[in-house]
Formats: structure tokens, C-alpha cells, sequence
């Protein structure tokens, strides 16, 4: 499905810029259309969990807050293919997550998911003005990760020259990036900050070359991170959002006129639960990211908990679009921190690094256990080249540190400073937290 870009601001004007009644009446409809096909599929789970649901009594995005949750372990108590609509001769495509807590979280694509997909995620980068006249170079990871071949795709879609180049050998990505005149990237945040390093290590200053967006996602990024990116690689930085087992990236795109980024209501449905209760919260107040996304046909979610805590902003967006935008994520309920009794979020280490001077931002939070067995709290964090130059500045950069974290945390952390280019880099997502305490990275 190709369509001509609506002068580098729109891919599809009337899907982006629906009167909400129209779309309430939209996402309604084809919710209703879901449960159908779930109710009608004949999978156990789906008699069970749906039991009590009668589509036609579903009159608005309201009555979504009287079905059930899915989660994660319903797709792993299922695994592999065992939610799936689609007949297998159908699925042309299959993608899983890494697995890393558990057995992975499969979902698979006809060929209208895949096109769905690519359209959707098309939406995003014509936001952050892509189109024909670009070079994208794709620098997230190719593979059963849905990044990679996910912007691949769009990106051929929009019509730019996309360079496939994966994660990893930095240092060609940094030659190619010259040599092909890369005019957009798309990586995770971490991965941005590390080309820019390898370039600067070159010799090779990026504002000098035609790059001018990266599309970030895949890990949650603060706001000082996305400036410190900017600042340092010369571009504008548009946010995305997605997961695999919604569709994968392209579920929510910062269009850079405001803040938040906007999800695509005609395909996604969000809402915003109380992590504990699961009731809705207001729009503006933090809580769980809830997506339903009735549209797909392999692999159809109602109601799945991402985990991801974010706010819901309704208000007009500059841009002309009228869906409804999420906030930076803000934290996992499935990552929160209990150190010696408090309840600690890496994200606020990060915010809280990122406004110290002298450091770089790159950082590990290490959990361990003290000689008295209580928990310890170890954050290592790179100096810059600056301040490890000059011995006599380390003891007040420490001292600040400490009590830049003690304020945020409402604890004391130890405190490693180490010399730049020390804490591990990452092609993909980075490993911010080792908890030794039980021997697990997460």
C-alpha cells in the first residue's frame, strides 16, 4: 500500500487528523468486531477469559474498563503460537521477544499485519519528515526483535534509501554514515550516544554532515538524554514507541511540535490503569500503559499490560493531530527498585546523572548486599574527560553525586566514578541495572 506523503507532514491525513467523536465510533466498532473473532475462534483461553463479554453491549472506549486483562504470562502459558487467529499456512512472518525472564513472547504477522505495520510506523517518520529525498540508516538490531526489519520496512514504504545496517561495528556505521550521507537514523537512545562518541574519537564532527533526525525507541529516554543526543549529534530526535506483542515500534511517534508521543488511535487503544487496582486513572496522572489492538489479524490484543508507566495528554496537539499522545516512559512497574525499604526507579537515577556536570551519561546500577545483609546500592558513572584529568576534581564531583542521588531517592548510594569509556556499551538495549543480590541482570 503506497501513498504519496502529504507534504512532509502527513502519511495519512484523515487516519491522523479524525474528529475524536469519529474515531470514538471507530475504535468502538472495530473493538466490537475483535471480540467477535475471538469469541468465534474456538481457543480455550479465549472462551474462558471472554465468557462473560457480549460485543454488541460494547457501546463506547468506555466499557473496555469491564474486560479482562491480558499479560505476558498469558502469551508465555501459551507459547509458542497458541493465541494466534491466523491459520499457520497464513503467518508469513514470526518475531519474538529475547526472552530473558521467562520463555519468549511470540507473536506472528499475515501479510496485512505486515502491511499494517509498516503503515503505521510510515505515520511516525513522515512526522519527523521523512520522505523520498532521505537516506535512513537503520541501525536497530535485525533480527527476532521487531525493531529492525519494523523500520525497514516503513522506511522502504515512505520511499527513502533505507541502509540496513544492524547494531554493532560502530565504526562503519560511522563511515557510512559520511560516505552515504545518512540523512535520518534510527537506533536506541544508548546506541545514538555511542556513535556520537565513536565519531568524536575519529575525529569526525556530525554537525558537519546532512544528518539532521534519529528516531529513538526500545529503551526509555529522559528528556536531558534526548537533549544530551541532540546536542551531540546535531539532529532533531523523535521519540517511538511500540512493543512486539502489540505490533512492535510505530505504536506512538513524537511528531515534535509538543510533548508526549502520539499514539494511533484508529489502530491502538489506550488506556491508563492504577498499576495495583487496574482501575482507569484520569488523563494527566501516571500509571500503567494498557493497549488494545483489534486490527491485527494474526495475533489480535485486548486490553494488554505493557508495564510501561506513562501519563495519557488529550490536550490539541500543534501538529493537527488529534489522537491522544503518551508520555516518555516514565518507569516499569515490573523494573521499580526496593532498596532497604524504598521503592527506587532507574529512571530517576538517570534524570538525577544527567543534571550533574562532569558526568557522561552512561551509568550502572549495581545491587548488592552488605556485610549487616541489608541491600546496597552501587552506581557507577563515568567521569568526563575533563574531570578525570584533573585528580583534584573527583572528590567534589563524588560529594555531589552522593547528594544529588540522596535527595532524588531518599537514600544513600554508594558512589563509583570511573574514567570514561569504561561502562559497557550496548548495540541493543542497554543493561543499566546487575542486581547481585540474586545473581540476575535485568
Amino acid at each position: 500500500m503506497v501513498r504519496p506523503v502529504d507534504t512532509g507532514t502527513f502519511w495519512d491525513r484523515a487516519a491522523e487528523t479524525m474528529p475524536r467523536e469519529d474515531l470514538v465510533q471507530l475504535q468502538t466498532s472495530r473493538i466490537r468486531a475483535c471480540l467477535q473473532r475471538l469469541k468465534s475462534s474456538g481457543i480455550h483461553y479465549y472462551d474462558r477469559r471472554l465468557s462473560d463479554v457480549e460485543p454488541e453491549q460494547l457501546n463506547s472506549t468506555d466499557d473496555l474498563r469491564r474486560l479482562p486483562f491480558m499479560t505476558k504470562d498469558d502469551l508465555r502459558e501459551h507459547y509458542p503460537f497458541g493465541l494466534f487467529l491466523a491459520p499457520q499456512e497464513r503467518i508469513v512472518r514470526i518475531h519474538a521477544s529475547s526472552g530473558s525472564t521467562g520463555k519468549p513472547t511470540v507473536v506472528g504477522y499475515t501479510r496485512a499485519d505486515l502491511e499494517l505495520w509498516a503503515d503505521t510506523l510510515a505515520r511516525g517518520l513522515v512526522a519527523g519528515g521523512v520522505s523520498e529525498k532521505d537516506t535512513f540508516q537503520n541501525a536497530y538490531g535485525h533480527g527476532l526483535f521487531t525493531g529492525g526489519l519494523g523500520f525497514h520496512d516503513a522506511a522502504s514504504l515512505v520511499g527513502a534509501a533505507v541502509v540496513p545496517t544492524s547494531a554493532g561495528h560502530t565504526a562503519r556505521q560511522v563511515m557510512l554514515m559520511r560516505d552515504f550521507g545518512t540523512t535520518a537514523l534510527g537506533c536506541t537512545p544508548s546506541y545514538a550516544l555511542h556513535v556520537a562518541e565513536v565519531a568524536a574519537a575519529e575525529g569526525l564532527d556530525l554537525h558537519s554532515l546532512p544528518i539532521r533526525a534519529a528516531f529513538l525507541g526500545a529503551e526509555p529516554m529522559t528528556e536531558r538524554m534526548e537533549q544530551e543526543i541532540e546536542d551531540r549529534m546535531g539532529v532533531a530526535v523523535y521519540e517511538q514507541y511500540g512493543l512486539s506483542e502489540i505490533i512492535g515500534p510505530g505504536v506512538a511517534s513524537a511528531c515534535g511540535k509538543s510533548e508526549g508521543m502520539h499514539v494511533w488511535e484508529d489502530r491502538f487503544v489506550p488506556e491508563v490503569v492504577d498499576p495495583e487496582s487496574g482501575e482507569r486513572l484520569p488523563d494527566g496522572e501516571v500509571g500503567e500503559l494498557v493497549l488494545s489492538a483489534p486490527t491485527k489479524e494474526a495475533f489480535p490484543v485486548i486490553r494488554y499490560r505493557t508495564r510501561d508507566l506513562v501519563r495519557l495528554i488529550r490536550e490539541p496537539c500543534p501538529c493537527g493531530r488529534t489522537s491522544a499522545r503518551i508520555s516518555k516512559i516514565l518507569g516499569r512497574t515490573d523494573d521499580m527498585l526496593i532498596v532497604r525499604g524504598v521503592n527506587v526507579f532507574p529512571s530517576q537515577i538517570e534524570h538525577a546523572l544527567l543534571g550533574v556536570e562532569g558526568l557522561e551519561p552512561h551509568y550502572q546500577i549495581v545491587l548488592g548486599t552488605r556485610a549487616d545483609r541489608q541491600d546496597e546500592l552501587r552506581v557507577r558513572v563515568e567521569m568526563s574527560q575533563r574531570v578525570a584529568a584533573a585528580s583534584n576534581l573527583r572528590a567534589d564531583l563524588e560529594a555531589r553525586v552522593v547528594e544529588t542521588l540522596r535527595n532524588v531517592l531518599d537514600l544513600t548510594a554508594a558512589v563509583e566514578l570511573t574514567s570514561p569509556n569504561t561502562i559497557p556499551r550496548s548495540e541493543g538495549k542497554a543493561i543499566r541495572v546487575l542486581d547481585q543480590r540474586t545473581r540476575q541482570e535485568r
